[in-house]
């Protein structure tokens, strides 16, 4: 390679203990960027030497390829993982978690991040999948992402990320930094009773504890699912508790997959499948995948 690594990239990383379900295989280079500038140094190195990037965030709906990663893996950490408060408005760093966001901003009186509480992701990877849960939308409080590349960082506003529904337009060579969220003032013991009682259906409805994935499949928009839920279609089709190579779907939730054990990427891709040829022979539903590929995947029939 001609041209030589910033400092702190390291080889063969193993990436399946960043993610939540535990599976995939190693990193030829991966590295930690702690602020914006070694972040541009990073992604510059690897637009000249001719690398592909990827970011791990939060792991917690992240499949990695068997068979690894090509390329440069990066995670956010330090300055970019902390939150600050700035007024009305909440300062975050990509590599900041979405649940910590949604609390920090309860504890200072500020209200309209709640929903984030039930999103296990980076505050980055929200951004970039347009995350919304439990009615809360991220592009309502979005004031602002920083968005970084090999060409250095700039604020983008919500209308230039062009959202849609779990997605943003932007490329595979940039990276979400942080972001800024302006809030409102509200009584800190309301808005904490509001997270306590999101947190309550959470763990209602949802298994906890580790190697468990986020939601599997989003919810479909498809008339035929008559308005329910993916986790409601694949219990109704029978795969609640099903395991396929030490992948489970949850006996909690159906839309949850579990790791029991030794399993491998390519056995969760091989139970999501299954999950979704049984819903749509049984309800004509398509369940589009909510999940995150990294490495040379083979995840067509999740998609087909």
């Amino acid at each position: 390679m001609s041209h030589p690594p910033p400092a702190g990239v390291e080889r063969d990383f193993p990436l399946a203990r960043l993610t939540t379900l535990r599976t995939g295989g190693t990193a030829d280079l991966f590295a930690r960027a702690h602020d914006a500038a070694a972040l541009t140094e990073l992604l510059a190195w690897a637009r000249a030497a001719g690398l592909a990037v990827g970011v791990v965030g939060s792991g917690s709906n992240l499949l990695v390829a068997d068979a690894g990663v090509r390329g440069l893996v990066l995670k956010l950490e330090g300055e970019l993982a902390q939150i600050e408060r700035d007024g009305a408005r909440l300062r975050c760093g990509g590599g900041a978690r979405l649940p910590q966001a949604a609390a920090r901003a309860a504890r200072e009186g500020l209200s309209g991040l709640e929903f984030g509480v039930n999103i296990p992701g980076t505050v980055g990877g929200a951004v970039r999948m347009n995350a919304n849960a439990y009615g809360g939308d991220l592009s309502r409080v979005l004031e602002w992402a920083e968005v970084v590349s090999a060409d250095g960082s700039e604020r983008r506003a919500p209308e230039q990320l062009g959202f849609a529904y779990r997605r943003s337009a932007l490329d595979p060579q940039e990276v979400v930094a942080g972001a800024s969220f302006v809030l409102e003032a509200a009584e800190p013991a309301a808005v904490k009773a509001t997270l306590a009682d999101m947190r309550a259906r959470r763990r209602a409805a949802q298994p906890s504890g580790i190697k468990t994935f986020g939601s599997t499949f989003k919810n479909p928009a498809d008339p035929r699912a008559e308005g329910r839920s993916a986790g409601v279609l694949l219990d109704a089709a029978g795969c609640r508790g099903l395991e396929l190579g030490g992948a489970r779907f949850s006996e909690k939730h159906a839309n949850f997959v579990e790791n029991t054990g030794e399993a491998t990427t390519a056995a969760v891709i091989a139970l999501m499948s299954e999950g979704r040829r049984r819903v749509r022979e049984r309800f004509g539903v398509e369940l589009e995948p909510e999940v995150q590929l990294l490495g040379d995947l083979d995840a067509a029939e999740l998609y087909a």
